[in-house]
């Protein structure tokens, strides 16, 4: 198949994947409206170099996770934990810091980078994700397991994920004027999608577990 129809592919199941509110989109447009935009792009191409490595691992590794679903069992516990910790953080903690009269400290272009790419490792939903999905692809004869396809495919989900977050800090730029972009609430609307993605992730754990 070519090589750029299976890069699309990537790009619009990736595109299609982060368009619900999520952490990475929603701290990519909070980092963009208290550091500038700049380093909210900066922490998008570091979380999106991540989604490059978790795409590769779960294209190459897609027929084994399908076939061991105890693998994907572990990957919901540690993600449920990770979330739950996240969650208290952004609704108990970050809310409760008293703001401060100095100028803030403004990170580096690096350090954004590398926070974005941590807080996309901390992310393990895409494995499974993209796993399903190259082996939906690979079923209808859309993608195959070689190098070449794999590497077309993976920069293409890199570059559907770097789209949208780039539209979710495109989008808050704009309405950045509007109450519910503060520093506060935006904690709040973090800390209530990792709390709700933990419950998910809980009801899934417990319907597995009565399996």
């Amino acid at each position: 198949m070519d090589f750029t129809i299976i890069f699309f592919l990537g790009l619009i199941i990736a595109l299609i994947g982060v368009i619900p509110p999520g952490l990475l989109n929603m701290t990519a447009a909070k980092i963009s409206l208290k550091d500038g935009h700049i380093r909210g792009i900066m922490f998008s191409i570091g979380a999106c170099l991540t989604v490059f490595a978790q795409t590769y691992i779960a294209a190459i590794f897609a027929r084994y996770l399908s076939n061991h679903v105890e693998v994907v069992e572990i990957l919901q516990r540690v993600a449920f934990v990770v979330f739950v910790l996240i969650t208290i953080y952004y609704l108990f903690i970050a809310k409760s810091k008293p703001k401060q009269n100095m100028t803030p400290k403004i990170r580096s272009n690096q350090s954004r980078l590398f926070h974005g790419m941590f807080l996309s490792a901390l992310n393990v939903f895409p494995i499974p994700f993209q796993a399903y999905m190259t082996v939906t692809l690979a079923s209808f004869g859309w993608l195959e397991f070689d190098r070449i396809s794999i590497i077309s495919y993976v920069s293409g989900a890199s570059m559907g994920t770097f789209v949208m977050l780039y539209m979710y800090i495109f989008f808050f730029d704009k309405i950045k004027s509007r109450s519910f972009t503060s520093q506060k609430s935006m904690n709040y609307i973090i800390g209530t999608i990792t709390g709700t993605i933990s419950i998910i992730t809980l009801i899934n754990i417990i319907k597995d577990l009565n399996l």
